[in-house]
């Protein structure tokens, strides 16, 4: 089931031309193919830098955003190109001859493998630089230092569930005030966020998530905004059994709703719509054998 949820849909030209900020993270996950992008920045309109391509790969150009430079990234990569040849390539013919002050994150998945490639130019505005793994890349500027990288980065690796699981926790692992500097008067770290996942079958203008808090009221957190956005999508799109959101219907599941039953666990809010299985509104001994049944298919 596919929803776009979106706080504002106004852009601003302006802002938009000078987009020169930003942290964000791009991913693939090669098991499920799907493709993910996140970011904020203390500007409106922060989801201009993201660009995905369903099966292909992802693309983020910030800092002194140019259209051009991202429209040619996009062509090079549906021309096979991989990312590091996309990043040498736009360096090389930056549409304005200043790679400099450029930021780029892209990954791919190829051949059932994923690649990544970053670029920070040395005269992007400080706190500048990018965090480039097998199928991540992590970038920012006008950041509060290498901490707001570092800690989204540890956060999308050690974060359980699935590829939407991990992405939303490293975007809220920047989640501090003043991740974007510019933003420190206002206590809030961002003032526009998004989160975007592309299943391998999807369009480029139908994602499978696609949350955008476009322009929040500048004592108004958008990271707090854009996470309680996701739950309300994550319980419209809920898979029924699976208890602990990691897209996979397991004996992982059946744990906890054993735990919850016997009382070392208690199972409430959100969670229990996967975990009540008869739809009666409760928890009970008949929801662990559907889930058995549902599992392995006898009781």
């Amino acid at each position: 089931m596919k929803k776009i949820l979106t706080y504002s849909f106004l852009f601003s030209i302006h802002c938009h031309i000078l987009s020169q900020d930003t942290f964000s993270i791009i991913a693939v996950d090669t098991m499920s193919g799907k493709i993910g992008s996140a970011g904020a920045s203390c500007i409106q309109g922060s989801i201009i830098i993201s660009d995905i391509y369903p099966g292909l790969g992802a693309i983020h150009t910030q800092s002194y955003w140019n259209e051009t430079n991202q429209d040619s990234a996009g062509s090079l990569m549906i021309q096979g190109f991989s990312p590091q040849e996309i990043v040498d390539w736009l360096i090389e013919n930056d549409s304005e001859n200043n790679s400099s002050i450029r930021q780029y994150g892209i990954v791919d998945i190829n051949d059932g493998s994923s690649r990544a490639a970053a670029h920070t130019g040395e005269n992007c505005l400080d706190y500048k630089n990018h965090i480039v793994g097998d199928n991540y890349s992590i970038q920012g500027n006008i950041l509060l230092g290498q901490e707001i990288l570092d800690d989204m980065e540890d956060a999308f690796l050690h974060a359980y569930g699935s590829l939407e699981e991990r992405m939303i926790a490293s975007i809220m692992a920047a989640n501090v005030a003043g991740a974007d500097s510019r933003c420190a008067p206002y206590g809030t770290p961002a003032i526009s966020a998004f989160i975007r996942i592309a299943q391998p079958n999807n369009s480029i203008d139908s994602l499978f998530l696609d949350i955008n808090v476009d322009n929040a009221p500048l004592t108004i957190n958008p990271l707090d905004s854009l996470f309680s956005l996701y739950w309300h999508w994550k319980q419209e799109n809920y898979t029924l059994g699976d208890i602990n959101w990691d897209s996979i219907v397991d004996i992982f599941d059946i744990m906890l709703l054993t735990d919850h039953l016997n009382g070392s666990l208690l199972i409430d809010g959100s969670f229990i719509f996967p975990a009540d299985t008869n739809f009666n509104g409760s928890l009970e001994f008949s929801d662990l054998y559907l889930l058995l049944f549902q599992i392995i298919g006898v009781v």
